[in-house]
C-alpha cells in the first residue's frame, strides 16, 4: 500500500506541475504576441529636441522682446514615450530623428518645462488662436453718445412675469463733473407706475446687477414696451434725465429657457418737454432705384387723449399725397391708452424721382372713441419747399440727399385739418 500511495502521489505532483507549465507557457506566447502586434513605423518625422529649445529660450532672454509678437508654447512629447519612431501623417515628410532625446536641467528658476527631463518638442501653439474676441459694445461707442445700457428680459408663461435684469451702463454724459446714477424701469402703456434701481454714487459707468419683475399676461406682453430713464442725482437731490431706452416687445422671442443680454444706446431726442399736441417720431427713406417711399413710424410723445381710459385706442395714419391730391394711406396698429404709444411699423409707397417735387406725406394721429367715432389728436406733413418749411423741409430734404438711408426725426403736432 505504501508503495501504491507514492505512485500516486508522485503521479499527481507530475500532472500539477505539467499545468504549470502551460500556464507559464501560455502567458509567455500571449505576451509575445501583443509585443509583435505593434508596426515599426519606418519613416521618422522632425522632431526638435528640448534641449536645443532651452538653449533658444535663454538665449532669447538677452535679445530686446518683440512685444507684438506673442511667445508660442511648446507641445511636448512625454518622456514615456521615447524610441518610438513618429511620422507626420498629413503632409508626409520624413526627417531624420534626432538622436540627442534628453534634456539636462540648467540652473535659474525652475519651471514646469525643465521638470520635463528627457522630452521632446514636436511643434508650438499659438495661444492668439485661442483667445476670446473683444466685445466691441464696450468699445464701439458712436460719435455723440451720451451712454449706453445692457439688459436682459425673459418671460415665465406659467406665472406670467416679465423678468428683467438691469446690467449695466457705460460711458453717461452727466450735466456736472461727478455722477450718481439710477435707473427707472417702465412697462408701457402704464406710466403710473415703475421699479427703480440703487443709486451708484460718482461712477459714469455703474454696474447695477439687479433684478425686477413685472406681472403681464401674455395677451398684454407683445402690446407692452420696456422703457429705461436714466437719471443722475446732484448734491441737491435733483433728478436729470441722462437719457432713455425704448425697448418694444411685441416683435421679441421670449423665453424662460433662455437669457440674452441686450444692449441699446441711450437716446436722448425725447429729452426735450412735448409740443402743445404732442409729438411723432419717424423714419424717412427714398429708394431711388426702386421708386420707393418708406416711413417707420416710430413712437409719439404727450400726446392730449380725449378719454384716457385704458381702453382708448390711438393709430397713426399714414397718407401719400401729389398735388394735394390723394394717392394711398395707410395706418398702423391701434394701442390702448397710453400717452406716449410705440408703434415701430413700417410702410412703403411707389413713387418715382420726378415726383418728388410734387409729393407730400401727411401722418395723423387718432384716437378711437366710441365704436367706429374717431377722433384727430394732431397732424404733420413733410415734404418739398411747395408744402413745408422748417424742421419738415428739412427732414424731406435730407432723405434726398441720403438716399437708401434711413432718416430718423420727431415733429410737433399740428390741429389744423
Amino acid at each position: 500500500t505504501g508503495q501504491v500511495i507514492a505512485v500516486l502521489g508522485g503521479a499527481i505532483g507530475g500532472i500539477l506541475l505539467f499545468v504549470l507549465i502551460g500556464i507559464t507557457a501560455y502567458l509567455l506566447w500571449k505576451k509575445l504576441c501583443l509585443f509583435s502586434s505593434y508596426e515599426e513605423l519606418t519613416s521618422p518625422a522632425t522632431t526638435t529636441p528640448a534641449k536645443a529649445l532651452l538653449q533658444n529660450q535663454s538665449s532669447s532672454e538677452t535679445q530686446p522682446k518683440d512685444t507684438s509678437r506673442s511667445r508660442s508654447v511648446p507641445f511636448i512629447i512625454p518622456p514615456t514615450l521615447h524610441g518610438r519612431d513618429w511620422i507626420n501623417l498629413m503632409n508626409e515628410e520624413q526627417v531624420q530623428q534626432d538622436s540627442d532625446l534628453y534634456v539636462i536641467p540648467q540652473s535659474g528658476p525652475r519651471s514646469s518645462f525643465h521638470s520635463l527631463a528627457g522630452a521632446y518638442v514636436v511643434g508650438t501653439i499659438n495661444p492668439e488662436l485661442y483667445k476670446f474676441p473683444e466685445d466691441q459694445s464696450e468699445t464701439d461707442f458712436p460719435e455723440g453718445s451720451i451712454g449706453r445700457l445692457w439688459f436682459s428680459v425673459e418671460y415665465e408663461q406659467e406665472s406670467e412675469r416679465l423678468l428683467v435684469s438691469l446690467i449695466k451702463v457705460r460711458k453717461l454724459q452727466p450735466p456736472a463733473d461727478s455722477c450718481s446714477p439710477f435707473v427707472k424701469v417702465y412697462l408701457l402703456p402704464d406710466e403710473r407706475r415703475y421699479l427703480q434701481s440703487k443709486t451708484k454714487r460718482k461712477t459714469l459707468n455703474p454696474q447695477f446687477d439687479e433684478n425686477f419683475v413685472f406681472q403681464v399676461s401674455s395677451k398684454m406682453l407683445f402690446q407692452s414696451t420696456l422703457k429705461f430713464l436714466v437719471y443722475h442725482v446732484d448734491k441737491q437731490k435733483k433728478h436729470h434725465l441722462l437719457g432713455q431706452v425704448i425697448f418694444p416687445l411685441k416683435n421679441e422671442t421670449l423665453t424662460d429657457d433662455s437669457k440674452v443680454v441686450i444692449w441699446r444706446d441711450l437716446e436722448k431726442d425725447n429729452l426735450e418737454p412735448p409740443s402743445e399736441y404732442g409729438d411723432i417720431q419717424f423714419s424717412l427713406s427714398y429708394n431711388d432705384y426702386l421708386g420707393r417711399l418708406t416711413v417707420v413710424v416710430l413712437r409719439a410723445k404727450g400726446l392730449k387723449l380725449q378719454d384716457e381710459s385704458h381702453t382708448a385706442s390711438v393709430y397713426v395714419k399714414v397718407s401719400l399725397m401729389n398735388h394735394n391730391k390723394f394717392i394711398k394711406s395707410k395706418k398702423t396698429a391701434a394701442v390702448l391708452g397710453s400717452l406716449n404709444p410705440v408703434y415701430n411699423e413700417t410702410f412703403s409707397f411707389k413713387a418715382d424721382q420726378t415726383e418728388l417735387d410734387t409729393a407730400s406725406l401727411s401722418l395723423s394721429v387718432f384716437q378711437n372713441i366710441e365704436g367706429d367715432k374717431t377722433q384727430l389728436l394732431g397732424r404733420v406733413v413733410v415734404g418739398p419747399f411747395m408744402y413745408t418749411r422748417g424742421k419738415e423741409l428739412e427732414h424731406w430734404n435730407e432723405m434726398i440727399s441720403k438716399p437708401k438711408e434711413l432718416v430718423k426725426r420727431w415733429h410737433a403736432l399740428c390741429h389744423s385739418t
